[in-house]
């Protein structure tokens, strides 16, 4: 028996040793640094966040106001006539309210006071005298909005000539500045004291429903199609490599898809919530198979046998057992894809939805714009007093997309099961 040459035989580790307690100091202080990266880069994430609210909330939640001159009005020695009992908006279109309103200024605040007032405030006017046709033999004070110098002053720095007639103003008590519940329930507006998000948020409502509609039931289908029944030939794989590179397709494409397709050759209303989410629905879909096949993927095959184990049919292992463990994860990939969709400018502004819209959709095949296509529109505007209400266009679509993937997050735990 031959004796081991000792250079082949393995020492125990010296863990005393001084090299290997560098060693160790080494790894450790390696792992210390990779930790201080990892929080610094949350914390420039976070910072970069914060700063991003912070200035959205503080430009925006001005855009939420709104600056409001009382003008009395004495209808009884206005050039106009009215009968109280045959009150109509068709009427009053040729009531003249625009010089009773520009007088009334006048007559209450000096020469220039029709200056001082929105161009639109006679609206609030016959908002009025169609709330309570009896005002038009009184003498009243209605509330109207200032204008869009005047509204400047009262929140933000203005010119002199500006802040000097807001004071005048404030010290007769005839301003004052409040929560502007219009900018909720108007559309837009050529004037920025009295557009409005409403329309624009029913636009996007009406377009994520379609939307959904149409990519969700089509996108489920798919996935459970590619996993769980299509054979695995070179026709599959061609399918599989094709909704991968739609799912990096640049949304731009889609929208000259959506205009090639839906507009010039079907002939679909233009500017409508049917043809917008259609046009959504094919850059959402592959998000949706894609996640859904990964969901499906991740269902245990134990399942499956234990399934077909019982007497359960192919059709009944994949709806009564692989879809409902797989839900959760298709919905979190729908509502993500969804808010990615709600956030699209380029596709839409294809098709037409950059039109300028004063009447909410009633449908989906009414002109409607979108939230995105709406602060596009404002921000491009001359007047400073887009500005606060671009702003605050943004922390609705913010909300908006909070709302979503909140959603996202409990329809993930009620749905969630765990094996």
């Amino acid at each position: 028996m031959t004796a081991t040459p000792s250079s082949s035989v393995r020492n125990p580790t010296d863990w005393k040793g001084a090299a290997m307690q560098k060693r160790i100091a080494g790894r450790y202080a390696a792992e210390r640094r990779f930790k201080l990266l990892g929080m610094a880069a949350v914390l420039l994430s976070a910072g970069f966040l914060a700063f991003l609210l912070i200035s959205m909330i503080g430009n925006g939640a001005r855009g939420f106001t709104r600056t409001e001159i009382t003008l009395p009005i004495d209808f009884r020695t206005a050039p106009m006539v009215v009968d109280p009992a045959t009150v109509t908006a068709q009427s009053l279109v040729s009531a003249n309210l625009q010089d009773v309103t520009a007088q009334a200024a006048v007559t209450a605040l000096g020469p220039n006071g029709d200056t001082l007032l929105s161009p639109n405030a006679w609206l609030t006017v016959r908002d009025a005298i169609l709330d309570n046709p009896q005002i038009v033999t009184e003498r009243v004070v209605i509330s109207v909005p200032a204008s869009t110098s005047i509204d400047l002053a009262a929140k933000t720095d203005a010119s002199a000539a500006d802040e000097a007639s807001y004071a005048r103003l404030q010290q007769s008590g005839m301003v004052s500045t409040g929560f502007n519940s219009a900018f909720l329930s108007a559309s837009d507006a050529t004037d920025p004291t009295q557009v409005g998000i409403w329309g624009a948020f029913k636009g996007s409502l009406l377009t994520m429903i379609v939307t959904l509609l149409l990519s969700f039931p089509v996108g489920v289908a798919t996935a459970l199609y590619l996993e769980e029944y299509a054979p695995k030939t070179w026709w599959t794989d061609i399918i599989e490599v094709s909704i991968n590179n739609l799912a990096a397709v640049p949304s731009i494409i889609f929208g000259l898809l959506g205009l090639a397709i839906f507009l010039n050759l079907l002939a679909f209303p233009r500017s409508a919530a049917l043809v917008g989410g259609m046009t959504l629905a094919l850059m959402t879909m592959p998000v949706i198979v894609i996640a859904g096949r990964n969901a499906i993927k991740a269902v245990p095959p134990s399942i499956r046998d234990a399934a077909l184990g019982i007497g359960a049919s192919p059709v009944q292992v994949v709806f009564h057992h692989v879809l409902p463990l797989a839900l959760p994860g298709i919905l979190t990939g729908t509502i993500i894809g969804m808010a990615r969709a709600l956030g699209e400018t380029a596709p839409l502004l294809m098709i037409g939805m950059r039109a300028f819209i004063a009447t909410p959709p009633g449908g989906i095949t009414d002109p409607a714009t979108v939230l995105p296509v709406q602060i596009f529109l404002w921000s491009d505007e001359v007047s400073k007093g887009f500005v606060e209400k671009t702003s605050a266009a943004i922390i609705v679509l913010l909300a908006f997309l909070l709302a979503m993937n909140g959603l996202a997050i409990y329809l993930r735990n009620k749905f969630e099961k765990r094996w």
